[in-house]
């Protein structure tokens, strides 16, 4: 393994080793052996770039009640695939080759995951979101 493979892997959190079970799909294990330790670790990036995107559309987003927040959340990420991919990106970015070869394998259902994780992450999230407004 080269340096920057065990460097990946070093800085990664072990928050999902008790759920990986042998009888889960390949994309399964990748989802919960890869996927989420990432997306946990980018957690904060995460949510600066949301609370970016937020700005950069008026800051509506804070004005909204906390339902409407929720289908915000799920509309930024669902249509606006400049913004997708930018936070796919920032996960995709952290895989070591091995991880990105097998990445490359099944592209589109693991960018499913990758979008449906952080989508649950920033839904989760909306109320610490709410009380980060940017001030101009």
């Amino acid at each position: 393994m080269n340096s920057r493979d065990s460097s990946l892997k070093a800085i990664r959190l072990d928050v999902i080793s008790k759920s990986i079970k042998s009888e889960m799909s390949s994309e399964e294990y990748f989802q919960n052996s890869v996927l989420r330790p990432l997306i946990k670790f980018q957690n904060d990036l995460l949510i600066a770039a949301f609370l970016n995107f937020c700005t950069t559309y008026k800051k509506v987003f804070f004005e909204l009640s906390t339902e409407k927040k929720i289908t915000y959340i799920e509309n930024a990420i669902a249509k606006d695939s400049s913004f997708r991919n930018s936070l796919k990106d920032m996960i995709v970015g952290l895989f070591t080759v091995e991880e990105y070869n097998t990445y490359t394998l099944n592209t589109s259902a693991l960018n499913k995951r990758i979008t449906g994780i952080i989508k649950e992450r920033l839904i989760s999230h909306v109320q610490l979101l709410s009380e980060m407004e940017p001030k101009a």
